[in-house]
């Protein structure tokens, strides 16, 4: 009797943390600021692959920032987290490739993931801007996950950001512009810390401002910067020299950096085998071995 209440609770128990896979949380229960008075729906596509049925494959319309909890198994969890922002130019999110599947390869790390779905700036008639409602998608994000870091069993101190492509430049302004929360905020959530205590930029786009010669970017490097991952392939000439640029400019405030440059692997790779075997397919498990080396997970 006792072996089947056992087995009745383990299955409950794995149902219970099977339900956490893919949660929608939104990141303003009450709507995000900028988007009052928006009741349109979102727009996506659904994916075709069967470990994410029911899933979008992606969105090409969004209105209602939110974060997917995904939790990796107890016995796996290390205590480290990482916010996911998807790329596609801000005109749509490639939430199924940079998104589903980065969490399940951070799950399988032990690293708990929260997908974020972003406001698109750049989508047909879309009237959001990177440095406004962009930029506080990210940060609400960075501070909601460390404002439930206890449940979620995440250490707060412990709380990055990977973002691909255009997600990487999301990824960039909150490695440049962060703040330690208002204490007196009525919304216990802005009372917490925006900073990521580490950031990833795969293939990342420019960041805002800093392509424009003689213009102060919107988000100059801080002397506080968190330690930064930064990869991209040689071939995808459009992100490498911005990838170099700021790992630059990051260098030169002496904020710990690793930079990967791959001899090509194109644009887009994500965590996916290229068309043919390329050094390019091993920058997770170098990302891995940075995460260790910071102290952020054990080996």
């Amino acid at each position: 009797m006792m072996s089947k209440l056992l087995s009745v609770s383990l299955l409950f128990t794995s149902l219970a943390a099977a339900a956490q896979r893919g949660e929608e949380i939104k990141l303003w229960p009450h709507g995000a600021p900028g988007s009052e008075g928006i009741t349109a729906p979102e727009v996506s596509k659904p994916s075709s692959n069967p470990n994410y049925q029911g899933w979008p494959a992606n969105y090409t319309v969004t209105h209602y920032p939110a974060i997917y909890v995904f939790l990796p198994p107890k016995e796996k969890a290390n205590g480290a987290a990482m916010v996911v922002a998807p790329g596609g130019g801000h005109r749509q999110l490639v939430i199924e490739k940079e998104g589903w599947e980065v969490a399940d390869w951070l799950n399988a790390q032990g690293i708990a993931a929260f997908v974020l779905k972003y406001r698109l700036a750049k989508a047909e008639g879309s009237r959001y801007t990177l440095a406004g409602e962009v930029y506080a998608d990210a940060a609400r994000s960075i501070r909601l996950v460390r404002s439930r870091a206890a449940e979620w069993h995440v250490d707060p101190g412990k709380i990055g950001f990977i973002g691909f492509s255009a997600g990487g430049e999301v990824a960039g302004m909150v490695e440049t512009k962060f703040d330690g929360g208002k204490a007196d905020a009525s919304d216990p959530v802005e009372r917490v810390s925006s900073r990521p205590d580490f950031t990833v930029l795969v293939y990342p786009w420019y960041r805002p401002g800093a392509m424009k010669a003689g213009a102060d970017p919107l988000f100059p490097v801080p002397a506080d910067g968190p330690p930064a991952f930064l990869v991209c392939a040689d071939d995808d000439r459009s992100h490498v020299e911005p990838t170099v640029k700021f790992y630059l400019e990051l260098e030169a405030k002496r904020i710990p950096t690793e930079m990967h440059i791959y001899a090509y692997g194109g644009h887009g790779f994500g965590l996916r085998p290229t068309k043919k075997p390329a050094p390019v397919m091993e920058w997770p498990q170098r990302l891995k071995e940075w995460l260790v080396e910071r102290g952020i997970i054990r080996q």
